[in-house]
């Protein structure tokens, strides 16, 4: 399967082609994104069927694990195909019970882009996204000013090591400030369905041609909420997920998923479900339930 078959093929940005069906690495490490996978081969064989199935956007971090996705990516995928972008992530750590730390101060952040290029094994990363809040509900924008640590990473892209950044769970006036530092290629939120609060986000990042990444497609649903999207999908007989998925692409052409898995299966139905056509009517109950 090539990448203009995958479900709404291609959306490129700078120098970039991405699919816009993506996938995000993070459940290939242990429970609690800690630890190594229970199956290597089988996570290898998840990677493997990534770039098999046409996919050239994999989003991953050096805290996963730490370091388990990323080294599994390289042991598994390098020499990297020619057009596979891998997208990471700095800001956080993790300490020695698999608690998640912010850890955004420049210099730490400078030597995580190095521990990335590290267990990557790559000279140049290319996409680094900044990421700055996790509220009190772990996914929520953090207000304030985020110069200090976009400047550093802004340092690194100049001098070679990062081709393009990015940010991770910010707002609008965090994306124009660093804007005024250096280009921002994408955006990485909390957003699906039911958690609309970033609709004027993703329609700004569409007019300036940033690619918008939202996360957990199926998080945060109240039981009412679950109940209408289970009853579109059982209408439409296709799973929540799917109906999740092919929401989220039909909601703006910049809009990239990221859906993780640690089955080969489950990446198929992703894919698949990606590509479901809602009707109009199925659609508009679907933004009823954001609204």
């Amino acid at each position: 399967m090539s990448s203009q078959e995958l479900p709404g093929g291609v959306y490129r940005v700078a120098d970039l082609a991405l699919t816009r069906v993506g996938y995000g690495a993070m459940q290939l490490a242990g429970p609690g994104v800690f630890g190594p996978p229970k199956d290597p081969d089988a996570a290898a064989a998840v990677l493997r069927a990534v770039v098999e199935r046409g996919i050239r956007h994999i989003d991953t971090a050096d805290f996963y694990g730490p370091r388990v996705t990323n080294e599994l990516i390289r042991d598994t995928l390098a020499p990297y195909a020619d057009g596979l972008h891998i997208v990471t992530k700095v800001g956080a750590r993790r300490d020695e019970t698999g608690a998640w730390l912010h850890s955004r101060e420049p210099d730490a952040l400078r030597a995580q882009v190095h521990d990335n290029l590290r267990s990557l094994g790559v000279d140049t990363l290319d996409v680094v996204n900044l990421r700055v809040g996790g509220g009190s509900d772990g996914h929520s924008a953090v207000p304030g000013s985020i110069a200090p640590q976009f400047e550093a990473l802004a340092e690194l892209r100049q001098q070679g090591l990062i081709r393009h950044l990015g940010l991770s769970t910010v707002d609008a006036d965090q994306l124009a400030e660093a804007q005024t530092i250096a280009p921002v290629v994408c955006v990485q939120n909390f957003y699906n369905i039911a958690h609309r609060e970033d609709d004027a986000l993703v329609d700004l990042t569409a007019r300036q041609g940033i690619a918008y990444v939202p996360y957990f497609p199926l998080g945060g649903f109240t039981p009412l909420q679950s109940g209408a999207l289970r009853s579109v999908a059982l209408r439409l007989d296709a799973t929540p997920m799917a109906v999740a998925l092919a929401w989220l692409l039909r909601r703006s052409p910049n809009i990239l998923l990221i859906p993780g898995t640690s089955s080969v299966d489950h990446l198929e139905q992703n894919i698949a479900g990606a590509g479901l056509d809602l009707p109009a009517d199925a659609a508009a109950e679907l933004d009823a339930i954001g609204g």
